[in-house]
């Protein structure tokens, strides 16, 4: 059945972008309920408009709590029948509130290989531990800052000559391609979760899904 997917954006959407092509190239199983910004200018929400999703915008700034934001942004979700949602670029740590009103049903897209380097600033740190792989991670979330468990990753190689700029460029390839191969495993009721644990059934999951340099995964989803 096709998922109802609310998207959370505070800037300029890219992530949410490369999940909408994917809805509308046929492979993703969902339909836009709301994009919604938390950030009444942000370039993400012109970007919705021009291409026919329904929006709705309103600053936290305006609320006396984070709770009592939360419940003002679920409460519009919901009104949109709202099933699933992706935080894509959301730069908002959600508040029990709404994690109690899509549990397991939230996704996130983080620019690292989790458990490593959670939070902010994450490519500069990449570098500064020395890693020689780095990528990002799809998980869900839970009331541990990036602590939830993790759906799909990709790396990439850290070069010799690498900036956080240039790292960053090519983490974020990769964050368009496995956000919305998560959002289709989502789609499609085969997520399980079990503990720490989620899986996904099928091949889906192979090692060529999960670990640069990965292989276009739309074809084993149903794409044309």
């Amino acid at each position: 059945m096709t998922i109802r997917l609310g998207i959370l954006i505070s800037g300029r959407g890219s992530n949410m972008q490369s999940i909408v092509r994917g809805i509308r190239e046929g492979w993703i199983d969902a339909e836009v309920s709301l994009v919604f910004a938390n950030r009444p200018k942000a370039p993400g929400l012109a970007w919705a408009r021009e291409h026919g999703l329904p929006t709705a915008s309103f600053s936290h700034r305006g609320f006396e709590s984070r709770e009592a934001f939360d419940r003002a942004v679920v409460e519009r979700l919901r009104e949109a029948e709202t099933g699933w949602v992706a935080l894509a670029g959301f730069m908002r740590i959600l508040s029990g509130e709404f994690l109690r009103a899509f549990p397991d049903r939230i996704l996130n897209i983080h620019p690292a290989l989790l458990p490593s380097f959670p939070g902010t600033d994450t490519h500069r740190r990449a570098l500064e531990a020395g890693v020689k792989l780095h990528g990002c991670t799809v998980h869900l979330v839970n009331e541990v800052l990036d602590g939830g468990p993790i759906v799909v990753q990709a790396a990439v190689p850290v070069r010799d000559d690498d900036t956080p700029d240039s790292l960053a460029s090519r983490v974020l390839v990769q964050e368009h391609r496995i956000y919305p191969e998560a959002v289709a495993l989502a789609a499609s009721g085969r997520l399980t979760i079990d503990g720490h644990r989620v899986s996904g059934g099928g091949d889906a999951h192979d090692d060529a899904a999960l670990v640069w340099p990965a292989a276009d995964r739309r074809h084993t989803q149903g794409a044309p």
